[in-house]
């Protein structure tokens, strides 16, 4: 037996760097699997530490929530040492281009588009805002979503910054995001999971404040 699906994170570290500035970052990244076959939610910083958490299981995906650096930096090394495939939604190949002019990501990901690992379904959802290739997944059978950088524990990604506008993120909030199941947890790209029964109260807030 291949044991129980489960999710697990590692923490890593390092710099955000977008119009020219530089910030310091930790960085949630998602594995997602079972004892023979596992993906991959945003490859960040340090391939080594992945690898070592992928072990000798199966590794059927990279997939990348978005393409910021922080989230997409060790991808190819990821990638290179596994086999695996990396997986972007299109729109955000300009961003992708600034970190890894040399490589392409090897699938499109689109909206509607269905993963499978370990026989549990991850589907993908378009999120546009605070990149334009935004995308979550969502876990009906484990009763997770995986956010990226679309929304945190208090409030949607930052939108300040060159791709991004704040009200894209908030129609992908509030017609994608907020309308799943309130239990659902949501793992986010940075910082403590949430779950949609505790952000969903707030939209109308965020939507005011502009931010």
């Amino acid at each position: 037996m291949a044991g129980e699906v489960r999710i697990e994170r590692l923490i890593t570290s390092g710099t955000f760097e977008l119009d020219g500035g530089s910030w310091e970052v930790d960085n949630n990244v998602w594995l997602v699997g079972d004892d023979d076959e596992v993906v991959v939610v945003d490859a960040a910083h340090d391939a080594g530490t992945i690898l070592a958490a992928v072990g000798d299981r199966r590794l059927s995906a990279v997939v990348c929530t978005h393409a910021h650096n922080d989230h997409v930096n060790a991808a190819p090394q990821v990638a290179a040492a596994s086999g695996a495939p990396v997986l972007l939604h299109p729109d955000d190949l300009v961003l992708w281009k600034a970190v890894h002019p040399g490589r392409q990501p090897d699938v499109e990901l689109r909206d509607g588009d269905v993963l499978k690992v370990a026989g549990v379904e991850l589907r993908v959802l378009h999120t546009p805002g605070h990149a334009p290739g935004a995308v979550c997944l969502h876990a009906p059978e484990l009763g997770a979503l995986f956010s990226g950088d679309t929304l945190f524990a208090g409030g949607p990604g930052a939108t300040g910054r060159s791709y991004s506008d704040f009200g894209t993120i908030i129609a992908s909030l509030r017609h994608r995001l907020l309308p799943l199941p309130g239990e659902t947890v949501v793992h986010t790209g940075h910082g403590d999971t949430t779950t949609i029964a505790a952000e969903l109260p707030h939209l109308e807030e965020w939507a005011t404040r502009g931010w």
